[in-house]
């Protein structure tokens, strides 16, 4: 059984950091693009960073670039996102997400097969 679970998220300060962490169990994933999406009170999912398979590929939605920062560790079957000088519009609930089949980054939430169950961050201005 597939399952991913995101850890990381919490309540932190205008300015502040977080990591959040994804790791994926039953399966590998080291073959796949891999993202994060977030979703915001009464707004839809929205995407905030992809990495294809190999790490030689990223990108972000244009309000966390150079904030963010997505990674991964094959190894460890784990995706991370670094995020710095948070914001209060940042706070959302936090998705991983798996492109099964699929190396190259997504832009799109149809494009992902498996999702973690979420991890709330909580940014306070």
């Amino acid at each position: 059984q597939v399952q991913l679970v995101e850890s990381g998220g919490g309540l932190v300060q205008a300015g502040g950091s977080l990591r959040l962490s994804c790791a994926a169990s039953g399966r590998t994933f080291s073959s796949y693009g891999m993202g994060w999406f977030r979703q915001a009170p009464g707004k839809e999912r929205e995407f905030v960073a992809a990495i294809n398979w190999s790490s030689s590929s990223t990108y972000y939605t244009d309000s966390v670039k150079g904030r963010f920062t997505i990674s991964r560790d094959n190894a460890k079957n784990t995706v991370y996102l670094q995020m710095n000088s948070l914001k209060p519009e940042d706070t959302a609930v936090y998705y991983c997400a798996v492109r099964s089949g699929r190396a190259g980054v997504g832009l799109m939430s149809y494009e992902y097969t498996y999702w973690g169950q979420g991890t709330q961050v909580t940014v306070s201005s």
